[in-house]
């Protein structure tokens, strides 16, 4: 999540809007040797309806509640965050949230894919907006450009329950809301593939005040003006997330080298005791077709239940040598 941009007036001279990387690795594998990462293999769907899921741990300082709508993120008048992140990571994959927004100026809800050296893939919902979220990307915390966000449009996040999904491979990653695909990036539009997503990921879900009184006045400036903590609480709900893990045959993930590229990753099994690495040019994963769908999914709280689909493959993107062998499931989330 990156959580700082630099002043509109103090940037005059060179871009409009900056982002800064305000993010953190307990062990980042591009300058030490860290240990293997334990690997999802399998396509899972957590009801947060039905309460806590084994799959996700709460960071320092969080307190979870759930209800008739899900998993409740709720920022009180303390203004301490609220984050869960998954306890196992995917390499490549699709995950599907069916989310609502919070509301309230400077409040900032987010859906975050992240890496141990630091490759990012971000939805962000800014609470006193309600015509649209934000997407982004970083590539191992590269933060020597600023203009990889995009603001696509979306009907009253806050009070209207949306599916987002990101759906992630070698070639390309996909935003989608509703099934419908609001932006495609590909690997060598994102300096070459030096900036391209493409290591081992957790996801985080998480709301925060991005216009508390301690941020800088350029965060406070790109979340929407300062938040009012009176008006609390400010709550963010998920009712339930779908993750597809597009690596099957491996137990957990390491790191060969210290390049941060996809081809070094090493896929670990167990049960052989054998390694196994994608080899570089090797079309990894199997995501949707870049052609929007026509088929709406947003609801109320009252909705019956929606289908998020995911498609069984893809012909390979420009650039890359071969496809990956047999990967895709369907999936639903239940609204």
């Amino acid at each position: 999540m990156r959580s700082q941009i630099l002043s509109l007036a103090a940037t005059a001279l060179t871009l409009s809007q900056i982002v800064v990387g305000q993010t953190s690795t307990d062990c980042n594998p591009l300058n030490s040797t860290c240990p293997s990462d334990t690997a999802l293999g399998k396509t899972i769907t957590v009801d947060f309806t039905e309460g806590e899921s084994s799959e996700f741990s709460a960071d320092t300082g969080t307190t979870m509640t759930y209800g008739t709508n899900g998993a409740e993120f709720i920022i009180s008048s303390d203004g301490t965050a609220k984050t869960i992140i998954t306890n196992n990571y995917i390499f490549f994959g699709k995950v599907s949230v069916a989310l609502r927004a919070a509301n309230g100026t400077g409040i900032i809800s987010s859906f975050v894919m992240e890496s141990d050296d630091l490759d990012e893939i971000d939805w962000e919902w800014l609470g006193g907006n309600s015509t649209m979220v934000e997407t982004n990307y970083f590539g191992k915390d590269n933060t020597t450009s600023y203009d990889r966000s995009t603001s696509p449009a979306v009907s009253e996040p806050q009070d209207t329950w949306h599916i987002y999904t990101i759906d992630w491979t070698s070639a390309s990653i996909i935003w989608s809301i509703d099934s419908v695909v609001v932006r495609t990036l590909y690997y060598a539009d994102a300096l070459d593939g030096a900036n391209f997503p493409q290591t081992p990921m957790r996801i985080k879900l998480g709301n925060w005040v991005g216009g508390a009184a301690d941020e800088s006045e350029g965060t406070i400036e790109w979340a929407g003006g300062s938040s009012d903590l009176t008006q609390a609480p400010f709550t963010m709900y998920v009712k339930n997330i779908t993750i597809q893990d597009y690596t099957t045959n491996g137990t957990s993930y390491s790191y060969g080298d210290m390049t941060g590229s996809y081809s070094s990753i090493i896929i670990n099994n167990n049960s052989t005791s054998t390694n196994t690495s994608y080899s570089a040019g090797e079309t990894v994963g199997s995501n949707s077709s870049s052609t929007a769908s026509s088929t709406s999914s947003s609801s109320n709280s009252s909705s019956s239940s929606s289908s998020v689909p995911v498609s069984s493959g893809r012909s390979n993107q420009p650039g890359c040598l071969f496809a990956l062998l047999g990967l895709g499931c369907a999936a639903s989330l239940f609204l």
